[in-house]
């Protein structure tokens, strides 16, 4: 569905307006609660290791367990319906709204807002019916095939059946995120809940001393937009589990909703690691001699993708790849440009970036570890 993550960069910017959005704020863990769904799932996406993120999905009951590997492949971050909770939109808040609900009313309550509403108008009509065909079959094969993430059309006919059992998934949906809080997010939500607020603080700061677009970059860590957006509010929200990547999702034609990483470069997204996540990610990405030699280009001018396939001789795929493991190190600026022939993509060497992680280095050379006898 709607994953519009900044590879997942991935932001639209709408035609250019006279007006600059206004500014809004929210937080929760509840958008964590979602994401980190994701992150478990799809770990390589992120820089997790996988074998971590199968241990925590292991903790669930089978039943559960097996449910959310079968819907989470397609099942995207609730933004708009998070967005509606009531606060302090924690996970005991999003159990409670799914509790005043029918079971067969969850799935479509959570099914994100897709600018192309086909997939949304057959799934609606799938749980309707209680059953799918060749041809609902067909609408989901169309719409991937060709597309990066094609490997996803063997798992559909899964996804389907949980459509056309909407009372069950919505019980079993239920019990998994219960679950899932009770072994692995209770204790993760206490731990990132202080840094979400500290991080909108931070931002709420920022704000009020850089402009819009400046303020952007720095909250998304090199990602520049060459026009604005195209709605009247921008809310701005902390998470935790995405960082460094930024999200956007439209609440409505009026509201985008845009969340920006700001877990500490110092700090893990395992509990208890020593490594920090960022530092291993810089590394690993600077290990390679592709990638540098892409870092060596973009020191020296923006590059797109196709310009930098040229100048290696490469498949296209491959240099998203490689760009993708430079972003998510945060080595990489990124310029969103929209024209006619649809979005364009630049890309330069952030240089901060590359200094921040001889920073970290050190830092960790320099820390003193506890030892335990």
């Amino acid at each position: 569905m709607n994953r519009k993550l900044a590879e997942k960069t991935t932001v639209s910017s709408g035609p250019s307006q006279v007006e600059r959005p206004t500014l809004g704020w929210d937080w929760g863990t509840a958008y964590d609660l979602f994401i980190s769904l994701d992150v478990l799932h799809r770990a390589d996406a992120y820089g997790l290791r996988p074998s971590w993120a199968a241990g925590v999905r292991s903790r669930l009951p089978a039943a559960e367990r097996k449910l959310l590997e079968e819907v989470q492949q397609f099942v995207w971050v609730p933004f708009h319906w998070i967005h509606s909770l009531p606060k302090p939109k924690d996970t005991t808040t999003v159990l409670w709204a799914l509790r005043q609900m029918a079971p067969a009313e969850r799935m479509p309550a959570l099914l994100p807002k897709d600018k192309d509403n086909s997939l949304e108008g057959v799934l609606l009509d799938v749980a309707a019916r209680r059953s799918w065909d060749e041809k609902d079959l067909n609408v989901f094969r169309d719409k991937f095939t060709g597309h990066k993430e094609a490997h996803r059309i063997n798992a559909l006919p899964a996804y389907l059946d949980w459509w056309a059992r909407p009372d069950e998934f919505g019980d079993l949906f239920l019990s998994a995120l219960q679950a899932y809080h009770q072994v692995f997010f209770a204790d993760e939500e206490k731990r990132i809940a202080p840094i979400l607020q500290k991080g909108l603080a931070q931002a709420q700061q920022l704000a009020g001393e850089l402009p819009l677009e400046d303020l952007l970059v720095e909250l998304s860590q090199g990602v520049h937009f060459d026009q604005p957006f195209n709605t009247r509010q921008l809310v701005l929200i902390p998470a935790y589990w995405s960082t460094p990547l930024i999200i956007y999702s439209h609440v409505n034609p009026e509201r985008m909703l845009f969340l920006f990483g700001v877990r500490p470069a110092d700090v893990s997204l395992v509990p208890g690691e020593m490594v920090p996540d960022a530092l291993l990610r810089a590394l690993k990405a600077l290990a390679d001699p592709t990638r540098l030699r892409i870092l060596r280009f973009l020191s020296e001018e923006t590059l797109t993708p196709a310009q930098i396939a040229r100048r290696l001789r490469l498949r296209a795929p491959t240099v998203t790849h490689h760009l993708s493991a430079l972003r998510l190190a945060g080595l990489v600026h990124l310029t969103l440009e929209s024209g006619e022939s649809g979005e364009q993509r630049r890309y330069a060497a952030r240089l901060t970036g590359v200094h921040s992680v001889c920073d970290q280095i050190k830092e960790f050379l320099d820390a003193e570890e506890e030892v335990v006898n």
